[in-house]
């Protein structure tokens, strides 16, 4: 996003991927509202929702087998009201195909960085393997969009932050018919929490389990997990058992940290390698969306004229900062309060005003939807 923002602005811009493809599973499938604005800012959000998708307008809770309203998205300031449900790959093809329309965008496949390239205290540039053999590319600024394990900043030696976090995520694909439908979004029985995310013809699902137990969990066997997941929610029924071997299950390590510096000389950083984000709320790259167009406004007149400067990023860190903060905030209190890794519960009364009070559901569909300080384009301009 960052790179076809700039390249938009007359920026000319130089994207490393070291796959060959954008096809890996199990990476945040959702598209939130905010997200879906900027691309109707952009002129591209009819072509956008012609990509399979599918569309989630509101979040409820399965609490102990009671169905629980938690988030409402009908009333957001926005012209896509939902969230989106689509595979990454198909975004970050479509953002690609869009980009490569300008002259000045480049994107190399099955390219690595491997080292920064400094020259007087300032990086210039990155090295990067690629099947051609080893390159050098030179660079007025570089921005580190890694992840949540990026070299970038590693390499930087830029300072992280680490908040603790008692969970871990088994991803796994359960089958299912395709005319299933309006399930709940979570579910919480006995202390246990699990995310069903509904694929049209699979669940993608995530179950939590507290950080580094994933080996005593083999250790009970696979039976034990697909009879808990048939009675936390039990319409998955048969479909569970092909669910048949430890290889269709994919680990996340949950964590969320952020750099107390974003930049250096050279050197930016934003989204997940600026700022980890536990799946909660699922906002991690929307977060990261929001960081590419602050930083696109921001970096992209300087880079034109030859300003660019640590100014510039410390005023992009700015303004970012608070936004992350907040829903960093927000999901460590739901890690320490409600899924801990060792016992998920939700407090009765915040049941109760789940129940019955509409305002504060489109109140928790605005953060999760939107957060704070949401990005616009046209400031771009």
């Amino acid at each position: 996003m960052l790179g076809y923002l700039l390249a938009r602005a007359g920026v000319d811009v130089t994207v490393l991927e070291k796959h060959g493809d954008f096809l890996r599973d199990f990476r945040g499938d959702t598209i939130h509202p905010s997200t879906l604005e900027l691309m109707h800012e952009l002129g591209l959000d009819a072509e956008f929702l012609q990509l399979p998708h599918q569309e989630l307008r509101s979040v409820n809770l399965s609490l102990n087998a009671r169905m629980v309203p938690v988030a409402d998205f009908s009333r957001l300031p926005v012209h896509s009201r939902f969230i989106a449900f689509m595979p990454q790959w198909d975004f970050l093809s479509f953002l690609s195909d869009k980009a490569r329309q300008y002259p000045n965008f480049h994107l190399l496949m099955q390219t690595e960085m491997t080292d920064l390239i400094r020259q007087n205290g300032r990086v210039v540039g990155v090295r990067a393997t690629s099947p051609a053999g080893e390159l050098t590319i030179d660079a007025d600024w570089v921005v580190g969009t890694d992840g949540r394990h990026s070299r970038v900043r590693k390499q930087a030696g830029l300072p992280v932050q680490d908040f603790q976090v008692p969970i871990d995520v088994l991803w796994m694909r359960i089958p299912k018919d395709p005319a299933q439908t309006d399930q709940a979004l979570g579910y919480i029985d006995r202390g246990q929490f699990m995310v069903l995310i509904d694929r049209h013809d699979y669940f993608q699902c995530g179950y939590l389990i507290p950080k580094g137990q994933f080996d005593a969990i083999k250790q009970r066997g696979l039976a034990a997990l697909q009879d808990t997941i048939v009675r936390m929610a039990p319409f998955v029924g048969e479909h569970i058992r092909q669910l048949d071997s430890w290889d269709q299950i994919s680990l996340l390590t949950v964590k969320i940290d952020r750099l107390r510096q974003w930049y250096q000389p050279g050197l930016l950083c934003i989204g997940d390698a600026a700022h980890a984000m536990s799946p909660a709320g699922g906002v991690g790259i929307n977060m990261a969306i929001q960081d590419a167009v602050a930083a696109a406004h921001y970096l992209a007149e300087p880079l034109l004229n030859g300003t660019v400067s640590e100014a510039v990023c410390q005023r992009i860190q700015r303004r970012r900062l608070l936004p992350v903060r907040l829903i960093q905030s927000a999901q460590i209190f739901v890690h320490r309060r409600i899924i801990n890794g060792q016992n998920a519960s939700v407090p009765a009364g915040f049941v109760w005003a789940l129940n019955h009070i509409p305002a504060l559901r489109r109140f928790i569909g605005h953060m999760i939807g939107m957060g704070p300080r949401p990005e616009h384009i046209d400031r771009l301009h």
